[in-house]
């Protein structure tokens, strides 16, 4: 089984609607940068997608170090700061699609974003 996991920063308080875009271009990221094997397999499972909450900068780059371990595609996101926040604010962390098993290494204990 695969799936890809979007982890957001919650202590950014970010509206839903810029949490929805910044969700959006995690996903895109790190798609663009996974195995093209996996991806295949991953659009036949229907393409399983699981948002998650970091609490802060420290923890979402803690989560992209053990991604870079693990050798697992990833992309951390930096927000052009227009509405929201300010330029160059870490504000999520795209990751796989990839092996559930593999990925639940690294966000296992995370909560769900609602």
């Amino acid at each position: 089984m695969y799936k890809q996991v979007i982890v957001v920063r919650a202590d950014l308080k970010l509206s839903k609607g810029k949490t929805a875009a910044q969700c959006a271009h995690a996903s895109l990221e790190a798609y663009k940068r996974s195995d093209k094997k996996i991806i295949g397999l991953w659009n036949k499972e229907g393409e399983k997608k699981v948002i998650l909450k970091a609490k802060d900068l420290k923890e979402l780059l803690l989560l992209k170090e053990k991604c870079e371990h693990l050798r697992i595609p990833h992309a951390l996101i930096s927000d052009a700061g227009l509405t929201e926040t300010k330029p160059g604010t870490i504000t999520a962390l795209g990751i796989g699609p990839h092996e559930d098993g593999v990925i639940n290494r690294v966000t296992g204990s995370l909560p769900l974003l609602k």
